[in-house]
């Protein structure tokens, strides 16, 4: 008859055939570490790995303050682990319990990392110049996801959410293993080509590993090349990828990105009309202004009329034209008696008052009065004005008297 075993019993046999193996009590291990998770109890779980296979470790609270964990240990580092290979019996699980860990250079990984980044941020792909403002209202939001997992779930989910108007285009692409480069490229250069707004390119979280291929200088190039701005949402907030210094903006989880690219519906609805409420008052109290402005000016036209203007300067013309009239009236009255005063006193002065009184005037042949024989000669022709007329007479001689 067969034998059978519990589970238990078989986990318990294997547990004893690993205690006996002198080799696996104390063992150094060399590899990168990967899935490094630090527990709230002060345990450290990890991953070794290198190109052939991996195995599960731990290093507890206790050996790690005993000094066997001088440092911060981190995904990508290459390590050498020193303890026990055992048994975890409940799992049926073989795993290093580590109790002493030491550095042993960079993991291969990390370096590439390291590598590509400096390389590319030395080629200008991380510079904030060449960052694409993401819209702040997009129609359709494109995503270069798995078709499957909680990374497109939670973008679909949170983007409906926000916007149920929002059109979404999903490219089904490969996130992990030899296919996810190209798989990813091609997603991004097929969704460039239509008429989204914005691409999410991302994927859950994983080890260094499993988002290797964001790492990739084609996807880097990919992203850096497209025309439509893109958001990088790889991982966790603490997984930091080249997608996510080469994108226009870098989201800490899928949600997030999707919170960065749709706008929320109802908000928007509510700043529309609260626009709307603010623009009616603001024109209403334009309007009201420009009321009480026209009053004014009505008022002031009223007062101000050109036929009011009008008639003012026609009274003032027919004032003025009034004052000149009187002005001339005087004026003429004062030149006339000017005048008659002045003909009087050319009345006591004129020659004829004088030949009307026995006397004459005598001129030579110019007009100029002789007054003396010495303006006289013989012969000369002289004309005597008396007060009936003129006598033209000639000089026959000249004699001074003595009187």
């Amino acid at each position: 008859m067969r034998s059978e075993y519990t589970v238990t019993q078989v986990n318990a046999y294997i547990k004893n055939m690993f205690t006996q193996d002198f080799l696996l009590k104390s063992i150094t291990i060399k590899g990168e570490v990967s899935n490094c998770k630090y527990h709230s109890s002060g345990h450290i779980y990890f991953t070794l790995k290198d190109r052939g296979g991996a195995i599960s470790c731990v290093m507890f609270r206790g050996d790690r303050e005993k000094g066997g964990l001088k440092f911060d240990m981190k995904e990508g580092q290459q390590i050498k682990a020193s303890g026990t290979v055992d048994v975890y019996e409940r799992d049926g699980k073989y795993q290093l319990y580590a109790r002493k860990i030491e550095l042993d250079g960079a993991g291969a990984l990390f370096e590439k990392f390291e590598e590509l980044k400096k390389k590319l941020e030395e080629s200008g792909m991380f510079a904030p110049e060449y960052k694409q403002p993401i819209p702040r209202y997009i129609k359709t939001l494109g995503i270069v996801t798995a078709p499957t997992g909680a990374a497109v779930r939670d973008i679909i989910n949170v983007a409906t959410r926000r916007n149920p108007h929002i059109q979404i285009i999903l490219y089904p692409a490969i996130v992990q293993g030899d296919l996810a480069t190209e798989s990813i490229v091609k997603g991004i250069q097929t969704l460039s080509g239509t008429e989204v707004d914005v691409i999410i390119v991302g994927r859950g979280g994983g080890s260094i590993e499993d988002l290797w291929a964001f790492n990739e200088e084609e996807v880097a190039q990919a992203i850096f090349d497209c025309p439509v701005p893109i958001i990088s949402a790889v991982g966790h907030e603490t997984d930091t990828t080249i997608a996510d210094y080469v994108a226009d903006r870098r989201a800490p989880t899928p949600s997030a990105a999707a919170e960065l690219a749709v706008f929320e519906y109802d908000r928007f609805i509510q700043d529309l009309e609260d626009y709307s409420f603010t623009l009616h008052k603001c024109v209403e109290r334009k309007l009201h202004a420009a009321k009480l402005l026209c009053d004014g000016y009505s008022k002031s036209l009223r007062l101000l009329s050109p036929m009011g203007k009008i008639k003012d300067r026609l009274l003032r013309m027919d004032q003025y034209e009034d004052a000149l009239s009187n002005l001339m009236k005087n004026r003429l009255q004062a030149v006339r008696h000017r005048f008659l005063i002045d003909t009087e006193r050319l009345k006591g002065l004129s020659p004829l008052d004088r030949l009307l009184g026995g006397y004459s005037y005598v001129a030579d042949e110019k007009g100029n009065n002789i007054r003396s024989i010495k303006g006289v000669k013989k012969g000369d022709e002289l004309s005597v004005y008396v007060s009936d007329g003129i006598i033209s007479t000639v000089v026959e001689d000249t004699s001074k008297e003595k009187w």
